[in-house]
């Protein structure tokens, strides 16, 4: 029985998980960034490892879950039709990546929002700040629903629990080592904040478009097609390179500039 545990096949998947894991987590350590600068600074460390460390508990009991309820989640809990302008089969399945994704849009864009409407990026009140709890609760609740998907893509792959176990037990000790780096580098360089905001914007599209696609949703007799994961990553890289360039372009400018006061100062 171990042996065939520890087959050549299973090691192998298991390097495949844990890989898909990780790039998939990836969507996941910027939101917990962005969620944890709501709670007081000398917590926010602790809010990120704290839900990771209970996310990463409730991610094995989901798999576990989806394992044994697969047939009930693919089944259409209602139908819509209005008109002909919208049709849809709706699971249990696309409503969660739906109304997932749909949050994770909100969330970025009232990031964003509210990094334009205040006057002083470091000086906002400490009576903003959320609970403990609730930046917890947000934290767990969103890995999860970043999680469905790629245990439904890890069952594809396998149907041995431990595997899958293992590869997410591995891969979450990597998120919770790297998650403070990742909030360090955005609290550092406050400049690529609306960089990662925007692609966590076109991580609720891809799982917007992948919910229509599930519930076969047509608009105008037109199907919603899943966004496509090269594509997503093609736009992802054509994000990071216009950031990049605007800003060593922008600091180009800022040094001109610079040595033309001086010159005219001189003068």
């Amino acid at each position: 029985m171990l042996e065939s545990l520890l087959s050549i096949d299973n090691l192998f998947t298991l390097l495949m998980l844990t890989f898909l894991q990780i790039v998939l987590g990836f969507d996941n350590l910027l939101y917990i960034s962005i969620e944890s600068k709501r709670v007081a600074p000398e917590k926010q460390s602790m809010v990120r490892r704290y839900g990771l460390f209970m996310a990463i508990l409730l991610r094995i009991i989901l798999l576990w879950v989806i394992l044994s309820a697969i047939p009930y989640l693919q089944k259409t809990v209602f139908s819509i039709d209005l008109w002909g302008i919208m049709e849809g089969h709706f699971s249990w399945h696309s409503l969660i990546v739906l109304i997932g994704g749909m949050f994770i849009i909100y969330t970025a864009m009232k990031e964003i929002y509210h990094m334009l409407g205040v006057d002083h990026l470091e000086g906002e009140s400490s009576d903003k700040h959320k609970s403990v709890t609730s930046a917890i609760i947000m934290i767990v609740i969103m890995n999860l629903v970043f999680s469905f998907d790629s245990i439904l893509s890890a069952i594809a792959l396998t149907d041995v629990f431990w595997v899958m176990a293992v590869a997410i037990l591995i891969s979450g000790t990597l998120m919770i080592l790297l998650v403070d780096h990742v909030a360090d580098f955005l609290r550092k360089n406050r400049m690529y904040e609306i960089l990662g905001l925007f692609i966590l914007f076109i991580v609720g599209v891809m799982l917007v478009t992948e919910g229509g696609h599930l519930a076969h949703v047509t608009l105008i007799g037109q199907p919603v097609e899943k966004m496509a994961m090269s594509t997503f990553y093609f736009v992802i890289a054509m994000l990071v390179i216009i950031d990049l360039i605007q800003t060593r372009y922008q600091k180009k400018l800022l040094a001109q500039l610079g040595s033309g006061k001086n010159k005219n100062d001189i003068a």
